[in-house]
């Protein structure tokens, strides 16, 4: 038998990151939902302000999953699809994959350890947030 050991990111960081965020988020005067999960895509800590949409609660959720999963930006994912017909309109049928701004997956030396996914404000909003969440964590900023 073999086996293999997983990183993940601990709650502290986790929450260092979503407040992080949400401190930005209120500079811009933006409202917002952060959730940042652990390397499985499984939710680790989550953060509403006061005023954030409902509809946000579940997108910044899945950019946090979908950046866990794949180790992509969600931003990247439209450019990685959008010159190929089938993958275009196949795989954007797949629950929780959010092909626009605003996750991010977070890395220690290079291994995803976690992700964070931000929604209510613009998508190149999000992004600003979640950029400013990976700087004070001292996580690579792609």
């Amino acid at each position: 038998m073999s086996s293999f050991t997983r990183r993940s990111i601990d709650i502290e960081t986790a929450i260092k990151a979503a407040q992080a965020a949400a401190a930005h988020a209120a500079s811009l005067n933006l409202r917002m939902s952060i959730a940042v999960c652990d390397e499985a895509g499984i939710l680790k800590h989550f953060h509403r302000m006061d005023g954030a949409s409902q509809l946000s609660v579940s997108i910044s959720q899945d950019k946090a999953y979908t950046s866990a999963v794949t180790g992509m930006a969600t931003h990247a994912w439209f450019e990685f699809i959008k010159n190929d017909p089938p993958l275009l309109h196949g795989i954007v049928h797949t629950p929780r994959l959010t092909v626009f701004g605003g996750g991010f997956p977070i890395r220690e030396e290079g291994i995803v350890v976690g992700a964070i996914g931000l929604s209510g404000g613009h998508y190149s909003q999000d992004m600003d947030c979640a950029q400013q969440a990976l700087v004070a964590i001292g996580a690579s900023v792609p």
